[in-house]
This record gives C-alpha cells, structure tokens and sequence, in this order.
C-alpha cells in the first residue's frame, strides 16, 4: 500500500529469512544497537523548516529514578514522533535532563558531602573527599561553580542508567541531541533570556510581600504552592472603640495581633458600617488602626470582620495593596518573631507584651499570645478547632509565611490585564489535546493574583546574572544593576566580578555587589525551546525548528512549564512556543490513586520490562488516551505481549506460504481475482484512512485500537478462510491473487503497528524487506475496484457458526461436513455467494447451503462426516 523511503540504490526483492522460532527475547539489545548504528532517528541538518516536525520533549529529572509514569508517557510522545517520520517528517526528537534545583542539590551534597557557598573562590584542582561526611556539619565548602561540576559529573552516571531505560523502551530520539538544564549553554541561555527581559520591562525588581518558607529559606512562586488540610482553631478577642465598646474578632493566627494594620468588614454589613473610617485600639498592644471597608470581607465568616495583619495570608497582602495599608512586619526569614520591639508598637504595656513574644518561632509565639488574652481575660470563649487548608511549599513541610522582600519578577499578566489577555489569546494558537485542557491553562492564568517570581535564596542554580554598584557609604543601587554582555554568558556574579572592576572593588564602598540569588528553575525549564533549538547560538538550526510542533508533558505542571513556557515565548519571541500541547495523563496504582514515591506504590520500569517486553509495555501506555489517568494494568501489558507474539508468528505463516516483496501491491490491482482478497484490501484501506485520520488528530489510541482489531480479524478469519488457495488448490490464478492479499496486508500492518510495536515490526520487516520499517513510508489508502468491506465478516462469522458446531458435537475442526445451511438477510447471503468456495474450503465442507431469511445470520442443519476421533474435551 505505500512505496519504501529508503534510496534508489535498495534491492527490488530482500531474501527471505524467516526464524525457525520467533521470538521477542533479545531484540531490545540488537535493534537498539543497530538502530544507534545506522542512525535510523537522526535529525537531518539539511532541512526547510515545512519538512520538520520537532518535539520539546520534557527533560526528567536526572537526580531521581525513572518510573513507569515515565514509560507511560515518554511512549505516547514517542508513538506521534515514529508516525511523523513515517509521513515523511524530519522529526527534530531531542533529550533532555533536569539536573537543575532542588532534588540534584540535596543528591549531589550527600554522593559527594560537600555543600555550596557562592562566595567561596573556585578551585580548578577541587575533588571530592574519598569518603563523604555523613554529618552535613563536616561536609566540604565549595564554591558554585565547583558544585555545578561535581552536579554535571554525577549527571552523567545517572543519565547513563535513564538513556539505557529509555532506549530500552525504543524511544526513537535521536541521541545526539541531548542537554542538560544546569551547563554552561543552558545557563547562558537563561540568563541571556533574562537579560532580554530586563532590557524589555518584562523583568523587574520589587520591594514586597512574598510567600516563604522558612526551611528553605527561599521565596516561593504561586505555581509551586499547594494546600494542605492542617488543623487550626479560631481564637475570638475584641479591638476597642474610643467609647469602650468591644469589636470582637476570630482568627486562627492571633500570633499576629502586634503586625494587624487594620479590621475590614464587607461595605454592605450594617453592623459595622457605622465604624468605617474610625479607629479602634488593638489588645495586649495597645496599637490604634482603622475600620475599613472591603468587598472580599465576608460577613457570614467568623464575626463578619476581619483582622488585617502583614501579613498572614495572600488575602491580607490584597487588602493591604487595595486599602494602602502601613507594613507593619513582625515574621523574619528564619520564621521567628523579630527580636526588637516595632515603632508602631509606643506603649510600655505593648512592648512589655511584645517582648514575651520576640525571637519566638510562629508556633511558640501564638502559645504565648494565648496565654497572655486569657491572663487578660480578653479572649472569648473556648477555641473553636477547625481543619483548614493551609498554604505550603510543595517540596516544604512546614506552613509559609508571607514576608516582606526584594525580590526579582517576571510580568506573567498577574498584574497586567492586557498581558493576561494576550496569553490566554496566545493558548487559542496552541492546539490542546485533549482540547479541554486549554482550560486549565485558561483558569490558572485568571486567578493570578501577581507575577512570577523568579528569584530564590538558594545557592545551587542559575545565578541571577546582575551586580549592584554601591555608594559611598556601601549601599547598593538597586535601580541601577550592572549586567555582563552577551559574550561573558555564562557568569555567576557571586563569584565573578562585576565588569569595570576587579574582585578587590566587592562588597567595599564605592565598589560593586552580586546578585547572590539564583533564577527558579522553571525560570530556566521555560526556555527549553531555546537551549535545545539552538536560540542565539545557532539561529539556522532554531528557524528550523522553533516554534516547535508538539509539546508533550503531563496536566499536573500545565501551571508551570507549560504557562511560563509560552509567557517566555510571548515576550521574547512575539510566539506561542509551539503548534500543539500533548497532555497525558497520570499513572494511578490499582485502587485509583495516584503513584507517588511518597506514597511508596511506584513500580520500577525494568521489573516489567524484563518481564514482559518492551512492545507489550507501549502497547499498554499507547492505549490510553492523552489526558486519561490510566490504572497500572499488567493484564494489558499481557495482552500487548500476545499482540507482538501473534505478529511475529502469523508473519512467519504468510511469509512461509510464499508471500514476498514482489507480491506486495500499489497500484495495478489486475492480480485480485478473488472477491475475498478484494475485500480484505478494501477494509485494509478504510483502516488505513481510519487510523491515519486519528493520528493527525493526536488520537494514536484509536487509530491502534482500529489497526489491532483488524489484526485480529485478518488472522482468526481471512487467514484460515485462504489456506487452501495459498497452497495452490484453486489454480495458479487464485493462488497469485491470495498470495497478494497476503503480501500487501502485512506490509501494511507491519507500518501501522510499526509505532506502536517498534521491535516486533522491526524483526519481522528484516525478514523479507531491506532497511528499516521505521524509515518506510506511512500506508496510504488503496482505491479497490469492487472491494466489499464488509464481506470478510461475514464470511468469518460464516466460519465461527460452523466451526461452533464442531465444537458442540465434540469432533475435530478438520472433520468434514457433508451439508450445512446458513440463513442471512439477502445482502449477507451475497456476500457469503462471493466467498462460497474460501469457507468450504475452511470448514471442509461438501455442500454449504445458502438460504436468505430475516434476522440474524445463523448456521443449521449442521451434517457432519462419521469419525473415530473425537475432540478432546
């Protein structure tokens, strides 16, 4: 049905060499192997932009282990890039590896015991000590750029694990286009990217409230939050008026009594509308602050007023921002109570409170407070103890808080309605499948509440590439950063001097600071477009593949990666990053819930692969839809295991019976004389149209479950149908006609299954093809004359009703039946006329009676042969 790809100079005829045995044992190893040396999946440089289908293909995370959500996923990216290649795409298919952020810090401190320090100098003879600390106390201090090193040295063994892993599962990626997010290019690509956005207003530093978390020690964005369900209690206490009169408040945070600025209460509450404007005096500190009205304030929450502190929550930042509230900030980095009074803060009876409570952590500081309302008898009635979700660090463990810092931003539209609108129009150019995944991206950017923050107080990363120039008295300029030129990427500016200076000029009066934050990591995995597109590096290759056609990564992180991948593109390339978003799914444990090396119901992907192939491992993650959380099942995987064994066996039988590549049709059709090769074809042909229809729709599950199903058929009925005129029994005419049928179906379902089963295929193509199925070209329909695509059902449900009737008088299949009628509404007895002499030929029958008769097709009067062999039973 489709013409090879693979050059002028190939054979018109490969001998035939079909294994005695087939087997699916040991072909991971040699394909692999092979494939690696003939460069099957090599990207070919020399290439217009309209031949290339290129894939931004997520990066895992070297520092952990791979699991089967990795198989699951990575394998339906890889099915859509071995369709491409068949369509004749130049398929663009790197690798990349996450070896930026947390989870490398924490892996290369512990390999090695050693642990960061930017202001450490570099030291080109640095190694490791032979036998790492295992007190973190006693671990060895290096300079970033050391800790960088040893971090890309431990990549490259822990890579070598995952490339086996993934070419054990027959990715197709070309191995040759692989990077790493914390190298020298990638660093210089996020920091150029940065730059660019500073250059452009899109970048900008800012004194404000920030979510933080005190383990860490680092600002957290709004995408890598997550609510946790934490048990708390409202503590009800009144504020007093100028006459007396007791406003009473509930909070769950009285901790922060000393930081309130203000009590808020909805405009259209009665109660307190008499209050707005006025001031009222706060306990224990005795702080005077107003009542203010705003729409957030919920009058059927707690009192119905609410205590305003800065800050507690992202709702007090709102009202704090709306209502331009004083700051008043008691919560340090460290995530204890400061240590001195505040100015705010002017009675001797407050201070002396205030001291009960300063250098306390959060926890001990609310005790305290506690105690001192009820000393005072202030507090209201017993705590009322709730559950409620609480903001986290999604790598933390402890509650955030929201301090007040300088910080480094991204606009992303938080604050900008014209920048939201235009990202989202931007979502409308990127075709989602599922398309209902636009709208999580559409609903996470509507309830931005700010920018994205990308700075963060750690020491592994990319540093922030910018240096501050300090006056005389040593204080930094903040408004004026000096940034390196391009040619100077990449630097690390807590280590580097700033340029016009020298490294005697730091830290010293009239000298110069560096940035000693690093950029967060989606900060850099935004860009990978760029890092692997060759952006600013090699603009030949980045026209040729950027934007790219299909990004494919999980619904989890559509928030992250994917949202600030295309504010990158926005702002710095007036793009979407690319034509189409693949979102798959998540791999759920058999109870349904999701797998998780936290939960400890991860199952190791060599485990299965070992057992049951890699073929029948893709078969089970090809049949999930994108988007579908789909159950761990090694009933499916079994069933894909079958899949592969039947195809190697039953290409064995068609080879066997003489079918070659001669035999295998394009387009003169002269050579089927038979109605039922006819009608095989012709529904190959639907098939064909079918499965490739739903491919271009990103639908390779259907378009596997159509091509499997007519396997199925093609093997249980037509096969058996043809036997005898395979071997020559209806004349050389009729057996040329089969032999052709034969032929050009399994060349067809050899390309079909060829993403799907990429090794299966593989093994049998060899057999009697030259090259690489993988290389051959996608089947096209074929237009055939008379074909009736329906016909071979009938037949086979023809096949099945006598072959049942065997079945039920306990005799052998191969017993002859003397005479059987087969009643069938008119258009089914002709289709079974048409194919007469195929089912007594299969059913061994002297005479096969067709009679037409409403209702279903049926099989009666079944006469059989006397025979002293029974079945057995």
């Amino acid at each position: 049905m489709a013409e090879d790809t693979q050059g002028t100079d190939t054979p018109t005829t490969a001998p035939i060499n079909v294994p005695d045995k087939p087997a699916l044992e040991g072909l991971e190893a040699a394909l692999t192997q092979r494939w690696l040396a003939e460069g099957t999946y090599k990207f070919d440089r020399e290439t217009t932009r309209d031949q290339v289908y290129s894939i931004d293909t997520p990066p895992p995370t070297a520092s952990g282990s791979l699991h089967v959500g990795h198989m699951f996923s990575y394998t339906q990216t890889d099915v859509l890039a071995r369709y491409q290649r068949m369509t004749g795409k130049n398929v663009f298919y790197p690798m990349g590896w996450d070896d930026n952020g947390l989870p490398t810090e924490r892996r290369v401190q512990n390999f090695y015991g050693v642990r960061c320090d930017p202001s450490i100098p570099y030291n080109p003879d640095y190694r490791p000590p032979a036998q790492p600390a295992k007190n973190q106390r006693d671990f060895d201090v290096v300079s970033r750029r050391n800790f960088i090193e040893l971090c890309e040295e431990l990549a490259v063994e822990d890579e070598k694990v995952f490339e086996n892993l993934f070419q054990t599962l027959g990715l197709s990626v070309d191995w040759e286009l692989t990077y790493r997010t914390i190298d020298d290019n990638s660093r210089a690509v996020s920091q150029r990217a940065f730059l660019a956005n500073l250059a452009a207003g899109d970048a900008y530093m800012a004194e404000a409230p920030t979510l933080w978390d005190v383990t860490f020690r680092t600002a957290v964005a709004q995408a890598e939050l997550e609510d946790r369900e934490m048990p708390g209690a409202y503590y009800r206490y009144p504020f007093f008026t100028e006459d007396g009169e007791k406003i009473y408040i509930e909070t769950t945070r009285p901790e922060l009594l000393a930081a309130c600025a203000a009590l808020v209460a909805n405009p259209d509450d009665e109660r307190y509308q008499p209050l707005f404007g006025k001031k009222v005096t706060s306990p224990l500190f005795g702080v005077e602050v107003e009542v203010r009205a705003h729409p957030l304030a919920k009058a059927d929450k707690g009192s119905g007023i609410a205590m305003v502190c800065t800050f507690g929550d992202l709702t007090d930042v709102t009202w704090w921002r709306e209502l331009q509230l004083p700051t008043r900030a008691i919560v340090g980095r460290d995530g204890r109570i400061v240590s001195e009074a505040p100015e705010w803060i002017i009675t001797d009876i407050g201070r002396e409170a205030f001291a009960a409570i300063a250098g306390k952590t959060v926890f001990s500081a609310k005790e305290e407070v506690v105690k001192l309302l009820t000393a005072a008898e202030l507090l209201d009635g017993e705590p009322k103890k709730i559950m409620h979700p609480v903001n986290f660090y999604e790598k933390g463990d402890k509650p955030l808080e929201v301090v007040t810092s300088r910080q480094w931003y991204i606009r992303n539209g938080g604050r900008d309605e014209d920048r939201r609108e235009r990202l989202i129009a931007r979502g409308h150019e990127i075709d989602f499948h599922p398309a209902f995944m636009r709208s999580r991206y559409e609903n996470w950017i509507a309830g931005l509440n700010g920018d994205w923050l990308v700075s963060r107080q750690r020491f592994f990363g990319v540093p922030i590439p910018v240096w501050y120039p300090l006056d005389a008295d040593g204080n930094p300029d903040y408004d004026s950063p000096i940034v390196p030129s391009d040619g100077q990427l990449p630097v690390d500016p807590a280590a580097d001097a700033a340029p016009g200076f020298d490294e005697s000029q730091r830290d010293v009066p009239g000298g110069f600071t560096g940035d000693a934050d690093i950029l967060d990591t989606w900060a850099t995995s935004s860009l990978t477009p760029k890092i692997v597109g060759g952006w600013k590096r090699d603009e030949d290759l980045f026209g040729k593949v950027f934007p790219f056609d299909v990004r494919p990564q999980g619904h989890d992180i559509i928030r992250t990666w994917l949202f600030s991948s295309v504010v990158r593109a926005d702002a710095l390339e007036n793009s979407a990053p690319w034509k189409h978003a693949a979102i798959s799914g998540w791999i759920l444990d058999p109870d349904r819930k999701k797998m998780s090396k936290s939960k400890g119901n991860v199952v190791v992907p060599t485990d299965v692969l070992e057992e049951y192939g890699s073929d029948a491992v893709r078969y089970w993650a090809a049949s999930a839809k994108l988007g579908a959380d789909t159950a761990y099942e090694i009933a499916q995987m079994k069933i894909g295991r079958r899949l592969a064994i039947k195809l190697l066996n039953a290409s064995k039988f068609v080879l066997n019976l003489g079918a070659t590549e001669d035999s295998v049709l394009a387009a003169d059709l002269s050579v089927l004389t038979n109605p039922l090769d006819r009608a095989v074809l012709a529904q190959l042909s639907e098939v064909v149209a079918q499965a490739t229809k739903a491919f271009d729709n990103y639908d390779y599950a259907r378009a596997l479950q159509i091509t499997e199903s007519f396997f199925w058929q093609f093997t249980d009925d037509y096969v058996e149908l043809i036997k005898d005129r395979a071997y020559g029994a209806a004349g050389e005419a009729e057996q040329a006609s089969v032999l052709a049928a034969l032929a050009t179906t399994l060349d067809t379902l050899l390309r079909l299954f060829a993403p799907f089963l990429p090794f299966a295929t593989e093994e049998v193509w060899s057999w009697w093809r030259t090259g690489s199925v993988h290389r051959a070209q996608w089947p096209a329909p074929l237009d055939v004359p008379g074909g009736d695509t329906s016909m071979l059902a009938t037949v086979g449900v023809a096949l099945s009703g006598v072959r049942k009737a065997k079945s039920e008088a306990k005799v052998k299949q191969r017993t002859e039946v003397l005479t059987a009628t087969i009643t069938a509404p008119e258009a089914l007895a002709a289709q079974l006329q048409a194919g007469l002499a195929d089912l007594k030929a299969a059913s061994n029958a002297r005479e096969i009676i067709l009679a037409v008769g409403e209702g279903e097709l049926s099989v009666s009067d079944v006469a059989l042969a006397a025979t002293e062999e029974p079945a057995k039973a």
